[in-house]
């Protein structure tokens, strides 16, 4: 039992430290050694957990969707109303935490792989089918039926495009900014829930100082 522990912790770090070096160097820059010396590890302890870089970097995938999981999760059961569900899910993608150049930059290049690898592809359908699932569920109560799935599809085409801008250019986008688009968009599909309120709210003086925020908001008294 304490061998098992002691091999998954080991797996965890050396996941940690790929995807920490995908973050600096991308996929054509990223090598064993590389994440042997993040790792602090040899390049056989690498091999002998992941029997090459295609499986390491396909683990450190699934460790960064993982980690953008919960944050959505954890935001979504703070939710107390569809409209708050739905603004959870969004916002969740956009954590500081995670809504960073690096981070941007490593997930690009692991789309890139896509195309050839078709275990990335699965867990890139398995990410895509979740988010399509916690937006159709918090939808439900928020459009009419036939609307659903547009919504949803323009909601996940946005902040797959906002994360791209982040990564293709690192001064060219934050939280407070992705925000303020999504909710634009939202505003236009759905203004009766009055979306620009919740660019002030948690947020509140951090949200209003982002471009544009002030066309959103809402006008009191």
């Amino acid at each position: 039992m304490a061998l098992t522990r002691i091999s998954d912790i080991r797996r965890q770090e050396l996941r940690h430290a790929a995807y920490q070096v995908l973050q600096k160097e991308g996929m054509a820059g990223a090598t064993i050694e590389k994440v042997a010396r993040k790792a602090g590890a040899s390049k056989g302890i690498v091999l002998h957990y992941f029997k090459n870089k295609q499986q390491l970097f396909e683990h450190a995938m699934r460790h960064s969707n993982v980690l953008l999981r919960d944050e959505v999760i954890r935001r979504m059961r703070l939710a107390r109303s569809p409209d708050q569900r739905l603004w959870a899910i969004i916002a969740g993608n956009f954590s500081t935490e995670f809504f960073t150049p690096a981070i941007c930059h490593a997930w690009l290049a692991l789309c890139a792989e896509v195309p050839r690898e078709p275990q990335l592809a699965r867990i890139q359908s398995v990410v895509h089918a979740r988010m399509r699932s916690n937006l159709l569920s918090a939808l439900s109560a928020l459009v009419p039926p036939k609307e659903r799935e547009s919504v949803a599809l323009g909601i996940t085409t946005l902040i797959d495009g906002l994360w791209l801008r982040l990564g293709l250019r690192p001064d060219g986008m934050n939280e407070a900014q992705a925000l303020v688009q999504m909710a634009d968009y939202l505003n236009h599909r759905m203004p009766q829930f009055g979306w620009d309120d919740y660019l002030h709210r948690a947020d509140g003086a951090r949200m209003s100082s982002a471009p544009g925020a002030s066309r959103y908001r809402r006008k009191r008294g």
